[in-house]
């Protein structure tokens, strides 16, 4: 569920019971329930901008528990396990948000060229660039090898973990560095657009390799920079994940990912597989969100070969099939013949809005 979609289940209380007999209908296990986007949060948090969680139904009634509570014990009672979404490394177009008022622009991801995204207008790539290129998702993205930006997100994860004791699980989102389209293959090849170049960033680099970092022009050491951009969004994870499980030992951490293992690794610097064989996640969820079938049953096949001792759910993008109901239901299908996997929707927003779309996917369930 998006904080931001068109439902808002924390802001419209006569929906809540909607959301659950759909999920019994759909054969739901588990709701992701998205509380943490632009660095906005929907429940009352002391280090994001919490004046969304004013809007929430449980805030404005004042009835002594929040929507979010409210909600995982509802859901509780139906046998649903409820996971806390969060958007870990976009402020979407947020530039005020209070993570970076605190941090200062450093925080922000810089390009090779030096520039920094927020700096960039409507944060797209600015001109001559953006003739070629353009950003995969504009928006003011944070870099995870800046000060303070890891401890900030762990303790703001932290925080929310910390106040939902019953929650089940965080589910991290955007936690990757930013691409532009067409992609680049890695820096080594010198093409495309990379982001990651803050002065820090390239300080830290040098004094723990003893190489000159890769700059402007300079191809020197790709392949090394490329290493260390990615230890450093796995160092992010592991620091999430280490402090919301010390809140709540038993906590499921997972991530939404690129589905693509290879654009995955060498472009967003995203290794996943790794993250779940070093168990900083319990499960991922690869993004395979697509309209062709061959590409889907490709990539299904291959993500479940990964799946055979890791835990993996492929995310089916069902709002792009609301005049295709037909389809997202064979989508449904033939995940459901890898017994390793398992699948999960997005979002409840889409499947609401088209009542098509719904009968088709709930034909799927077993007794449905």
């Amino acid at each position: 569920m998006l904080c931001e979609g068109s439902q808002r289940v924390l802001e419209n209380r006569d929906r809540l019971e909607i959301l659950l007999e759909d999920a019994r209908a759909l054969g739901v296990t588990d709701l992701f329930v998205q509380v943490y986007r632009g660095g906005r949060a929907w429940f009352d948090s002391s280090l994001a901008d919490a004046t969304p969680f004013a809007t929430t139904w449980g805030a404005r009634e004042g009835i002594g528990r929040d929507a979010l509570a409210v909600l995982i014990d509802r859901a509780h009672a139906r046998g649903l396990r409820v996971h806390a979404w969060v958007n870990v490394l976009s402020l979407s177009s947020n530039a005020d948000a209070p993570i970076l008022r605190d941090l200062g622009p450093a925080a922000a991801a810089v390009d090779q060229k030096g520039r920094s995204i927020l700096d960039y207008p409507g944060f797209e790539v600015p001109e001559p660039d953006r003739r070629h290129y353009r950003m995969g998702t504009p928006a003011v993205w944070l870099d995870p090898a800046a000060s303070g930006v890891p401890d900030r997100l762990a303790s703001t994860f932290a925080e929310l973990v910390e106040r939902y004791p019953t929650l089940d699980g965080l589910h991290l989102d955007y936690i990757r560095y930013p691409d532009a389209l067409p992609y680049s293959p890695s820096t080594r090849f010198g093409v495309g657009m990379s982001f990651g170049y803050g002065e820090e960033a390239r300080r830290r680099f040098e004094a723990e390799t003893g190489l000159r970092a890769p700059f402007g022009a300079s191809l020197v050491h790709g392949d090394r920079w490329d290493d260390w951009r990615r230890s450093q969004l796995t160092a992010l994870v592991r620091r999430i994940a280490d402090s919301a499980r010390s809140m709540q030992p038993g906590l499921s951490v997972s991530a939404a990912v690129l589905a693509d293992v290879e654009r995955a690794y060498l472009v967003d610097l995203q290794d996943w597989v790794g993250w779940l064989d070093e168990g900083l996640l319990d499960f991922a969820v690869p993004m395979l969100y697509t309209r062709d079938p061959r590409l889907l049953r490709y990539g299904v096949e291959e993500i479940s070969g990964l799946a055979a001792e890791r835990s993996i759910w492929i995310g089916l993008g069902s709002w792009l099939f609301a005049d295709f109901p037909a389809q997202a239901a064979l989508q449904l299908r033939e995940v459901a013949e890898h017994e390793r996997l398992g699948s999960a929707l997005f979002s409840w927003d889409s499947i609401r809005e088209s009542p098509a779309l719904r009968d088709a996917l709930v034909a799927e369930v077993p007794g449905g």
